[in-house]
């Protein structure tokens, strides 16, 4: 049995010192009651606090003092600024011990790293101080919930309203990435739509001007005058000239008439699109304006890329949007052809008749079309009829 007895060590009951006492190589530096500097050797030292030989200093109890403790590591000097409260104090001997006040985490995680060192006999290097001060040996003390029994009425009015925000906004996202999800697979979007009445051109009859006659409102009723045109007599008279009247003389004279017409239209129409403008030059047989009849009823053709052939077979509902319009129509496909016969790989062109009556007023209007093939409340109920339910 080892029966060595460490002189370093104080020994003292587990009662009555919370931390055990080594004897350290350290100073201490403060001033004194009458603010004169004061150097005293450490006694003892522990984690707690300290003991050192004050000679005849009159300290009281109670007093607290800002002092410097100062060790010696490596040959090189570690000071450390604490405040000590005095305890007791053996005024035949000078003893006074004293109590730490408000020590910093790492002055303890140094005051241990020495004191645990001394004790296990090991050499203290200033490296494992510096390492020792630059570790967080601390944990943060963990938060207490009370369950909300401290919070006001408005601090629970403010925290219901945030969780209700988040919760919008995340509903909200959810909301659109399903409905992008759902677009990217479950519709078929047409690469181009317009709205189509069947019409009447009016062609220019002769080489020559155009000055249109129609109304802001661009209606004409049948055998209404559309546009006036001017042309050349020469033009007119050109090839039943003998030669007599083409002598440059005669030709120059009918060269500088001109003789004018006008355009009537053939319909109660309303004109949907002047291609030439007033005053504009056109050759005989150019289309001059596009007519389409009164109280027509339009139709949708869109164009949908080959691949689509499946989801845009005859009998498919769609739903289209015009441009200038909020609302959203449907409608049903009747026809499916391919631009290009010839081209096996050509787009789709399909004809959509709506299912309600849509106004002629809106021919040659952009359209958005859309083929939904995904479950839907008529999708379950075409399931239904189909089983027989």
């Amino acid at each position: 049995m080892n029966t060595a007895v460490n002189a370093n060590v104080v020994h003292e009951s587990e009662a009555q010192r919370q931390h055990a006492r080594v004897k350290i190589p350290a100073k201490l530096r403060f001033f004194g009651p009458d603010r004169t500097p004061v150097e005293a050797r450490v006694i003892d030292l522990s984690a707690g606090g300290l003991a050192f030989n004050a000679g005849q200093l009159p300290l009281k109890i109670g007093d607290v003092y800002k002092a410097r403790l100062q060790f010696v590591i490596d040959n090189l000097g570690l000071a450390m600024d604490v405040e000590l409260q005095v305890r007791s104090f053996d005024r035949p001997t000078g003893r006074v011990g004293c109590q730490f006040q408000n020590l910093e985490p790492q002055d303890i995680s140094t005051l241990r790293h020495l004191i645990t060192s001394h004790l296990a006999g090991d050499i203290v290097s200033m490296g494992e101080v510096l390492a020792t001060l630059q570790r967080d040996n601390f944990t943060k003390a963990r938060k207490i919930k009370d369950g909300g029994h401290g919070m006001t009425a408005f601090g629970r009015l403010r925290a219901v309203t945030f969780s209700l925000a988040i919760f919008i906004v995340g509903l909200a996202a959810f909301g659109f990435i399903f409905k992008s999800v759902y677009g990217m697979y479950f519709v078929s979007h047409a690469q181009a739509g317009l709205v189509s009445v069947p019409g009447m051109n009016i062609t220019m009859p002769r080489d020559g001007t155009v000055q249109s006659l129609i109304k802001a409102d661009g209606v004409a009723a049948k055998g209404a005058p559309l546009a006036t045109f001017s042309t050349s007599m020469l033009d007119v008279l050109k090839g039943h000239l003998d030669d007599n009247q083409l002598q440059p003389a005669k030709v120059e004279e009918l060269f500088g008439k001109q003789m004018t017409g006008t355009l009537t239209s053939p319909c109660d129409c309303t004109v949907a699109q002047q291609l030439v403008a007033n005053g504009q030059y056109a050759s005989k047989g150019d289309v001059i304006f596009q007519l389409v009849p009164r109280n027509s009823e339009a139709n949708v053709e869109a164009r949908f890329s080959y691949r689509q052939f499946g989801d845009v077979r005859p009998g498919t509902n769609v739903s289209f949007q015009i441009a200038g319009e909020d609302k959203t129509r449907t409608g049903k496909i009747v026809s499916s052809t391919s631009l290009k016969s010839a081209d096996l790989s050509s787009d789709i062109r399909v004809l959509i008749q709506p299912d309600e009556p849509l106004d002629s007023k809106f021919a040659g209007r952009p359209v958005e079309v859309n083929s939904d093939r995904g479950p839907n409340l008529n999708w379950l109920i075409d399931k239904a009829m189909a089983s027989g339910l």
